[in-house]
């Protein structure tokens, strides 16, 4: 029996994301790549994963890094708050993100 039970921080577009204290990263010909602190993991981002970890370096709401990216590529919006969505969900199971919800207003 399966069931799906929501996640306590699911992340939204209402969202405040921030890249984790506890990591290192470096720019390796426009793509990214990333050492977990605490896990002695790495992990690599492509360009457009790297532009998006670029902009988490300073809180951000998901909309706002969603409008960027819609800027800067061409990109279908529906494809690209897929993408964005499910790349932040990787970082933040990576803990290299931290997650804030908006409540309310």
């Amino acid at each position: 029996m399966m069931t799906s039970k929501p996640l306590n921080c699911d992340i939204s577009e209402s969202s405040r994301v921030v890249a984790a204290v506890e990591q290192i990263s470096s720019d390796l010909g426009g793509e990214a790549v990333i050492l977990n602190l605490k896990s002695g993991v790495y992990h690599g981002l492509n360009e457009v994963g790297a532009r998006i970890w670029n902009l988490l370096q300073q809180p951000q709401v998901v909309k706002d890094i969603k409008q960027t990216i819609l800027e800067e590529y061409e990109v279908e919006p529906e494809v690209c708050v897929g993408d964005l969505l499910a790349l932040l969900n990787e970082l933040k199971a990576a803990e290299l993100i931290k997650v804030e919800n908006e409540t309310g207003t």
